[in-house]
């Protein structure tokens, strides 16, 4: 196979998908009262654009658990949590954010690889997919639990797909991303950045953090813009 001089890399939550319901944030908070018997709410945690591992982790701090405490507890959590997820994921079918398919779709005629960067934990990140029907975009990934912050995920998924042989070395990167915290992560790894406003946050506050291209949404977006 010949390997592509491009590859775009996708958040899940407000890029990919938005309004997916509640069983994400309850399955945090199952899981961190399963394994420390403290009920722990998720709400008042700015949990957009956060890491599962961290928000895992703010809600054993509001359980009472010191952090080496909560981390000895982190694998057990995160396991907990993804099975809840996925016993209790609904249809996500109707949840794709306008203009994703066409997009993806695009991508693969033009031998585009993709692949997801998110917050989200590996199998929960996976369900997702499956139920909205996009699974068969993404051969590769990274997930909260590869790596400390957005950023090494990053470069974790670029290495993957040169190492899957979907991407050269010296392919150009796109990471598309609805929070700020996606475009200080593309920053940090040295990555190109497209914004989307189909998050929570403004428009206005995205393009105060001076992404390489902005658009409200993905029915806006050109292929030829990604790569500038």
């Amino acid at each position: 196979m010949e390997r592509a001089a491009g590859l775009v890399l996708f958040d899940i939550d407000g890029t990919l998908l938005r309004r997916s319901g509640p069983e994400h944030k309850r399955a945090l908070e199952r899981a961190v009262e399963r394994v420390t018997g403290i009920a722990a709410s998720i709400d008042g945690i700015p949990v957009a654009g956060m890491l599962d591992r961290d928000i895992l982790l703010a809600m054993m701090a509001r359980a009472g658990l010191r952090r080496r405490a909560a981390q000895r507890l982190m694998a057990e959590a995160c396991r907990a949590a993804q099975n809840i997820y996925v016993r209790n994921c609904p249809d996500l079918s109707d949840k794709v954010c306008p203009g994703v398919r066409r997009l993806l779709r695009a991508l693969r005629r033009r031998r585009v690889p993709c692949g997801l960067v998110t917050g989200n934990l590996e199998r929960i990140a996976w369900t997702k997919m499956r139920r909205a029907g996009l699974r068969e975009f993404f051969p590769v990934g990274a997930f909260s639990g590869d790596g400390p912050t957005r950023a090494v995920l990053l470069r974790l998924a670029v290495l993957r797909a040169v190492q899957a042989g979907l991407a050269g070395p010296d392919a150009r990167v796109v990471y598309v991303g609805d929070h700020p915290n996606d475009v200080r992560a593309a920053r940090e790894a040295g990555v190109r950045i497209m914004a989307v406003g189909t998050g929570v946050v403004s428009g206005e506050e995205l393009l105060a953090h001076a992404p390489d291209h902005y658009v409200p949404d993905l029915r806006a977006l050109r292929t030829a813009d990604l790569f500038g």
